[in-house]
């Protein structure tokens, strides 16, 4: 990330248009062939998408909105069918060299992968497009299966490069990714490899036409180039057996490629970049009703408690590899802790991981905060070698601890009835109101923490047993929407209301009606009338729009 000081405004007061502006500037510099915006190479940008599908859900009918989605959409498809995205093992490599997202610099990063599956996820929310779900499916499990410690950490990075064969000591570019046509057609047999080959623009000379190194030549990294139902009519089969061959042929390269050298792994753990994917793992459990994710989400929320996290301190440490180094956590490190925390208590509703998240927001008001002019450091300024503490704004490959922190400080207000955390929510965001104004699309997650703080937030309460069917059909619910700005809560009659009750007065209140889970749904805890009924809370939540209503 670049790290830049921002200045203040002193009026405190931002553009209503800002957003506006921002929307203009992606949409000008949008590639509405191959998606994503500019030119080569091609970077992924979560944030940026995350700011077009906040653009859309908070006005889905308007002109912008449906611009907004359609840039999105059309970059998260494309992404998915490129060579950026690793077609038999899953996840994402790190960027594209040129615009057609078909040749990647062959790293996976963590981050990468926890933003882009809430994208993908979102995405899904909002279309129901089974790609969508299959993509997010392909970057968590390939996470769980590859980059997770056997103590439940989540490890930071593969390498671009790798071994050419065994006991050589030659290395290449994405050695462990490409193929010659001669493997794949040896490896598939004919049947398979004639579909096979052409769906995924497999040829004789290899397939990589931006190779400036020649470090491709003869190779192919597999893309999409052809959907299921131009490969079925090309071959004269039916869909399900165009799909049954690709499957049946993924499986087959996946283990073949399994017997490759590995690119090699960094295994340090990162607290930051750990919160990013608990929040992944934490939404997809709940989009995609898997318990599983949430069991991953917990296991690494787990590790940080245990393993980087000093609880007599209330401090985080940066990394973990063999045993915590000693070096103190950055404001990155609590902010995306602290948001993955949050997401995690509304797939989980364990009072426990807001009890953590607010009091390791506390400690970073306290060790990063710039009581001159608002907003964080980067650093603590207790390191006698940093001789200038830079506050990072942009929000680049990874959002900015700023503009996580922002959107923190603003659901842990309307979490908890909190004034004053609203209140640092939109002082922080205020503390860069002059590069929002000047360059608005380089801080597009500021730009969700602000439309964040001009909505009105919505809280759904869903009053109901824990585990109990009904209320989880209730959940179920609330889960297949995307509705921005929303909170969802857990009323259980127990520990968990009892948490709430404390801190919010509406909360001491709510309970089931006839023994009936029941939702009740709340701008700033003003509550429309509870419903028992499934229905009347979908449109609750999104309106009477029918295109907004799952079919």
């Amino acid at each position: 990330l670049q790290a830049v000081t921002a200045q203040s405004d002193s009026s405190g007061k931002l553009d209503s248009g800002l957003s506006e502006k921002a929307y203009k500037q992606f949409a000008s510099q949008f590639d509405a062939k191959y998606g994503g915006f500019g030119s080569a190479p091609k970077f992924p940008r979560p944030v940026a998408l995350n700011f077009l599908s906040d653009v859309y859900g908070t006005a889905p009918q308007s002109g912008e909105g449906k611009r907004a989605l359609e840039m999105t959409l059309v970059t998260l498809r494309k992404m998915a069918e490129g060579g950026i995205h690793d077609h038999l093992g899953g996840g994402f490599h790190r960027y594209s060299v040129d615009q057609f997202w078909h040749v990647p610099h062959f790293e996976k990063m963590l981050y990468d992968q926890a933003q882009l599956a809430v994208a993908y996820l979102d995405a899904f929310q909002i279309t129901r497009e089974p790609l969508f779900e299959k993509t997010a499916r392909d970057i968590l499990d390939y996470v769980r299966r590859d980059m997770t410690d056997k103590d439940g950490g989540f490890h930071s990075a593969e390498d671009a490069d790798s071994l050419l064969a065994q006991g050589k000591p030659e290395r290449a570019e994405g050695a462990f990714y490409v193929w010659t046509k001669d493997e794949i057609d040896r490896l598939l047999g004919a049947d398979k490899a004639k579909v096979f080959d052409f769906h995924y623009g497999v040829e004789a000379k290899g397939n990589a036409a931006e190779d400036p190194q020649g470090e491709f030549k003869g190779k192919n990294i597999l893309i999409q180039r052809h959907d299921v139902g131009e490969t079925a009519k090309k071959f004269d089969l039916t869909n399900e057996k165009v799909e049954q061959l690709l499957t049946e042929s993924r499986k087959i390269l996946f283990d073949a490629r399994a017997k490759r050298p590995r690119p090699h792994l960094d295994d340090k753990i990162l607290t930051a970049w750990n919160g990013l994917m608990i929040s992944a793992f934490a939404r997809a459990s709940q989009v995609l009703d898997d318990p599983g994710y949430l069991e991953a989400a917990n296991k690494a929320a787990d590790f940080i408690q245990q393993k980087l996290y000093r609880e007599d301190t209330t401090t985080l440490l940066r990394s973990y590899r063999e045993g915590a180094s000693d070096v103190n956590g950055f404001a990155s490190d609590y902010a995306f802790l602290v948001q993955g925390l949050l997401d995690l208590y509304e797939a989980s509703f364990d009072v426990g991981r807001i009890e953590w998240a607010t009091k390791l927001q506390q400690r970073q008001d306290e060790l990063f905060g710039d009581a001159k002019a608002g907003g964080y450091f980067s650093t603590t300024g207790s390191d006698p070698n940093v001789l200038l503490r830079m506050r990072e704004a942009d929000d680049m490959a990874e959002p900015s601890p700023n503009s996580i922190a922002a959107l923190n400080l603003l659901r842990i207000g309307y979490m908890l009835d909190d004034a004053d955390a609203r209140d640092r929510g939109n002082r922080t965001i205020e503390a860069f109101a002059r590069q929002l104004e000047t360059a608005p699309s380089s801080m597009p997650q500021m730009l969700v923490a602000l439309a964040w703080s001009r909505a009105k937030a919505k809280q759904v309460v869903i009053a109901g047993k824990p585990g109990d069917a009904a209320t989880n059909a209730m959940l179920r619910e609330v889960h297949l929407h995307f509705v921005p700005h929303r909170l969802l809560l857990l009323a259980d009659g127990g520990v968990g209301q009892q948490f709430f009750a404390e801190r919010v007065e509406f909360m001491k209140s709510v309970s089931m009606i006839e023994n009936q889970p029941t939702a009740y749904v709340c701008e700033n805890f003003v509550c429309q009338l509870p419903t028992t009924d499934v229905a009347q809370l979908a449109k609750l939540l999104v309106g009477a729009d029918p295109k907004r209503l799952p079919k």
